[in-house]
């Protein structure tokens, strides 16, 4: 206990003084003109259209120093709040119990409390760090690649005294949400990218060495992606056309550039996915990797978990909407059709390659259908959907099998090959089935009047190559951020627990304790 209370002080001493330092970055200059795609519009005065271009979770706060504007301030739909707030729940669903048990049946019974407790407790710490600092760096006015400190222990966001609450923007013109609960849907999205990286190095890290490396991650890649990707002004700071380049300019960098990520293919699924990759590869393989019998201990809780996954994830994606609208209904369908393909996708491509379709084989599908839409949900339709949901589980079988063996890294419960090839492939075909042509929604070419990209205008192979910038960008930013964390805390403390301990089990040697009776 003492090591641990030890490395997660030494771990906050350091990002302290490192988001000092990112805070007071100078401000990306201001592009020559308006990125080409932005949100959601509004298709008519009581509905708007979700994100189609920037992510639908992204649009977020209204900044900090914005005084409310008495008598002509919106006013939250109650129907709105009350979405977000079911949203925020089914994503915690997603992650305890959802993402801990199918993991924890992934590995071998001795294991099966060290995944538990390092999905719980991962999740728990970065709720609580979002709280303190990290929504603040991520959704406040700041420059292209990290927020300020505006939101710092949440300050501002309600005043007790006068029972007030701050707005917070959603896609549309004229719509808020309370800010309060912005800032919680969130914070489940920070929690679970983090635990899905444990996955990566289980059976073998150290517990104290998992918190240290977070807190590290959390700060120094989640926090600036989500920024870079998501944040903007909200869409009723482009009052005028006068404004527009200003407004731009202070916009995460990837969303200047027109990056569409509905609910976090880079932000969540790639940035983790990298993260994880690094991790194989440092922490090193399992002990008779390769050599010994490694067979996941119970199927039946990782099905259990598939399916909660399955469930949590409309919130995930619907709720990315930020409101009760059609394109949350949208986000819903696609969810539901990409994730039912990528099933059926999955299970064909083990009948062909190996003779016989695998339980373990279509709940690993369902999970890279809903990774490959979660970037294009409310940004593509129902066919492109079903495209991406099956191309997705076709990569991600080969990444879990033919690149897995390609790379040579021991990445316990395949993170990369589910989350980084499904969210590579399905940030990519966001950009291609976005398209007016193709039955997309498109983008917001103008935000002052709220028009939307014509099928003339679109381009894919331009959005295409948006898109693939934001990947690239993910992916370096993450894949150094996270080799100098692993780094750091190797240094310090150490990553890997002792041989003895990793053959005898974590569940007993980390934390004193068994899954299963004897």
């Amino acid at each position: 206990m003492k090591k641990l209370l030890a490395s997660l002080a030494l771990g906050l001493s350091l990002l302290t003084g490192g988001v000092a330092a990112l805070a007071e970055t100078p401000a990306a200059a201001p592009t020559a003109s308006a990125p080409a795609a932005s949100a959601s519009a509004e298709t008519k005065p009581t509905e708007a259209a979700a994100p189609a271009a920037a992510p639908a979770a992204a649009a977020a706060a209204v900044t900090a120093s914005a005084p409310a504007a008495a008598a002509s301030a919106p006013v939250p739909n109650k129907g709105d709040t009350a979405w977000m707030m079911v949203s925020t729940l089914l994503v915690i669903l997603m992650t305890v119990p959802g993402l801990a048990l199918f993991y924890g049946g992934l590995v071998r019974s001795k294991n099966m409390l060290s995944v538990l407790m390092q999905v719980l407790v991962t999740f728990s710490l970065i709720v609580v760090l979002w709280f303190l600092y990290g929504y603040s760096l991520a959704f406040t006015e700041g420059n292209a690649f990290i927020g300020g400190f505006d939101r710092l222990f949440m300050k501002g966001i309600w005043d007790n005294a006068a029972g007030t609450f701050a707005n917070a923007a959603t896609f549309s013109k004229g719509v808020v949400i309370p800010e309060i609960v912005f800032a919680a849907f969130q914070a489940t999205f920070a929690g679970i990218t983090c635990a899905l990286i444990v996955g990566a190095f289980a059976e073998r890290m150290k517990f104290s060495a998992v918190l240290m490396f977070m807190v590290l991650w959390f700060t120094f890649s989640y926090a600036p992606i989500a920024h870079m990707v998501w944040f903007w002004m909200g869409p009723d700071a482009y009052g005028t056309k006068d404004l527009v380049d200003a407004m731009n300019a202070k916009g995460g960098y990837l969303w200047q550039s027109g990056a569409l990520d509905f609910a976090g293919g880079t932000v969540v699924h790639i940035n983790a996915a990298v993260a994880g990759l690094v991790g194989a590869f440092m922490v090193g393989k399992r002990i008779g990797y390769g050599k010994e019998a490694m067979a996941p201990h119970s199927l039946t809780m990782t099905m259990v978990g598939a399916s909660l996954l399955w469930v949590g994830w409309f919130g995930f994606n619907a709720g990315s909407a930020l409101e009760a609208n059609g394109f949350a209904a949208l986000a819903f369908i696609n969810t539901f059709a990409a994730t039912a393909a990528a099933v059926l996708a999955w299970c064909l491509g083990e009948a062909l390659m190996r003779g016989k379709a695998s339980m373990l084989g279509g709940a690993s599908g369902a999970v890279a259908g809903l990774v490959a839409i979660t970037p294009a949900a409310g940004n593509v339709g129902i066919g492109g959907a079903l495209i991406i949901g099956a191309v997705g589980g076709f990569a991600c079988l080969w990444g879990v099998n033919g690149l897995k063996k390609i790379l040579k890294a021991d990445d316990s419960l395949d993170v990369f090959g589910v989350h980084g090839i499904g969210g590579i492939v399905g940030a990519l075909l966001t950009g291609v089935f976005n398209s007016p042509a193709l039955g997309g929604p498109g983008y917001v070419a103008d935000w002052v009047t709220a028009s939307m990209v014509t099928s003339a205008d679109y381009s894919i192979a331009s959005q295409v190559w948006v898109q693939a910038k934001a990947v690239l960008t993910t992916v370096v930013w993450s894949g150094v951020v996270s080799f100098i964390a692993f780094k750091v805390v190797d240094l310090t403390i150490g990553l890997r627990v002792s041989e003895e301990d990793e053959r005898e089990g974590l569940d007993i040697t980390s934390h004193g304790e068994t899954a299963y009776n004897r």
